[in-house]
């Protein structure tokens, strides 16, 4: 898997390399805002309902990108992205009638992709483009670590037989860690800067087994994630 990883990153690389003498081109790196999101169906449920169970996280995107434009305002950009997130759940009663103890999860995500976006920059003014854009991107996940603590009397006490780590769990609870995205967004550059924004929705379903326990009933979810991102070339031209 990771040979295949790095295989599609030179891949892509070396297409977009053959664009040295385009006119416009540029390398920079760029930092944003990203929120995953998990979702996945009930096992209790026809697998034909909603993705009821979501788990949405919040955390930060940075990466290095390659912008070149081709022709007429139409272009591309492709470039390497890490992204961190996390989540606490508030504190909840373990048992109904009782005020103690108290329990929570935190979850953390961390994960590498490669992308490509398609794009068409409108000039609005000398050196000022408003774009739109679409394309896939390849996602390895590093981890989905889930962890439970329980409360009681002022203490905290990690519970190590609730901790999850989706990646490498058993049976119904294991994820994949690879994970492809279609995404679409917007964005606005003057001279060096930028700003882009969009959504990547998942095509692979994330689960490991495509079957639920004991039960013919097929799991399914999609791994999507939202982002907002600023940047800078540092050779543009």
């Amino acid at each position: 898997m990771r040979k295949l990883f790095v295989s599609v990153i030179l891949v892509f690389f070396a297409i977009n390399a053959m664009a040295i003498d385009l006119p416009k081109q540029g390398f920079g790196m760029q930092i944003g805002f990203a929120a995953p999101t998990l979702r996945l169906n009930d096992k209790s449920l026809n697998p034909k309902d909603s993705l009821i169970n979501v788990t949405k996280l919040n955390g930060l995107k940075l990466g290095i990108v390659y912008d070149a434009s081709y022709i007429a305002g139409f272009g591309s950009t492709l470039g390497i992205n890490y992204t961190f997130a996390a989540n606490t759940t508030p504190w909840v009663q373990k048992y109904q009638m009782k005020t103690q103890p108290e329990t929570h999860t935190r979850t953390f995500y961390h994960e590498v992709e490669v992308f490509v976006d398609w794009q068409y920059k409108f000039e609005l003014a000398k050196e000022t483009y408003l774009m739109l854009y679409t394309g896939p991107s390849i996602q390895y996940g590093i981890a989905f670590n889930v962890y439970k603590d329980e409360r009681a009397w002022g203490t905290i006490t990690p519970l190590p037989e609730e901790t999850k780590l989706r990646y490498h769990a058993e049976g119904d609870e294991q994820l994949k860690n690879l994970n492809v995205t279609w995404g679409v967004g917007a964005g606005f550059q003057y001279q060096r800067f930028f700003l882009r924004g969009g959504y990547d929705f998942g095509i692979l379903n994330p689960y490991k087994n495509t079957k639920f326990e004991g039960s013919d009933r097929y799991t399914r979810g999609r791994l999507d994630q939202w982002s907002i991102k600023v940047g800078m070339y540092f050779l543009y031209k």
